[in-house]
C-alpha cells in the first residue's frame, strides 16, 4: 500500500490526521503502540514479537500543495534467524521522510489502465481526500527497517546443512544418465513379429 489513506484497509496502528485542520506551524503525532497494536503489527510482518514501537511525526503544509511527513521510529523486534530459527533482536532507530501532493491524479497507462511509475523517483505521492493515516506510514517504515534477512550473530551456513557420513570427504558424484538411455536400448531390442 503506497498511500497511507487507503479507505478498504484499517491500519493496526490507525492515526488519521485531518490535514485541513493543520495550521501555519504544522501538527506533530506521538505514537505509543499499545501490546494488541505490536501484536497484529507482528502478525502482518511476520515477526516473532514486536516488544516496542514508538514513533514521533510531524506533518507540514508546504506551498504548492506538498505535504510533508518527516518522523523517527523507535522499537524492538524479534524475528526467527534465516539459518537457525532461533530467535534474533534488533533494535530499531529510523528517520523518514515522505513527501505527498495534494490533489494529483496518478497518469495511468491509456490501453491497460494502470498507474505510470513517474520517472523522478523522489517525485511526490499522489494523495486523495484530506484524510493522513500516519499511523500506517509508521507501520510502513517498520517493515521497511526491519531486517529483510535477519541473522543470529556467529551462525554459519555450514553451522544448519546436514552433515555427510564420514567425515568431511565426499563421495564422488553419480555418472549422470542420459535423459533417453530407455528408449535407446528399446531401440536396439529386436521386435516381435505378429
Amino acid at each position: 500500500m503506497t498511500q497511507a489513506t487507503e479507505k478498504t484497509i484499517k491500519s493496526e496502528i490507525e492515526r488519521i490526521i485531518d490535514l485541513e485542520k493543520i495550521g501555519n506551524s504544522g501538527i506533530a503525532v506521538e505514537i505509543s503502540a499499545s501490546e494488541s497494536e505490536r501484536a497484529a503489527l507482528a502478525k502482518r510482518f511476520g515477526f516473532l514479537s514486536l516488544p516496542a514501537l514508538s514513533a514521533r511525526v510531524s506533518v507540514d503544509r508546504r506551498p504548492g500543495g506538498q505535504i510533508v511527513v518527516e518522523g523517527r521510529l523507535r522499537g524492538r523486534i524479534v524475528q526467527a534467524c534465516i539459518l537457525s530459527l532461533d530467535p534474533v533482536t534488533q533494535e530499531l532507530d529510523d528517520a523518514f521522510r515522505l513527501v505527498f501532493a495534494e490533489n494529483v491524479k496518478e497518469e495511468s497507462d491509456p490501453e491497460s489502465g494502470e498507474a505510470l511509475l513517474n520517472s523522478q523517483g523522489d517525485a511526490p505521492e499522489p494523495l486523495e481526500g484530506n484524510m493522513l493515516d500516519v499511523g500506517e506510514i509508521v507501520a510502513e517504515q517498520l517493515s521497511l527497517t526491519a531486517d529483510p534477512y535477519p541473522r543470529r550473530p556467529g551462525v554459519k551456513l555450514e553451522d544448519v546443512l546436514p552433515k555427510q557420513k564420514g567425515g568431511a570427504r565426499r563421495s564422488a558424484p553419480e555418472p549422470r544418465r542420459h535423459p533417453f538411455a530407455g528408449l535407446a536400448a528399446l531401440k536396439d531390442k529386436p521386435r516381435r513379429g505378429r
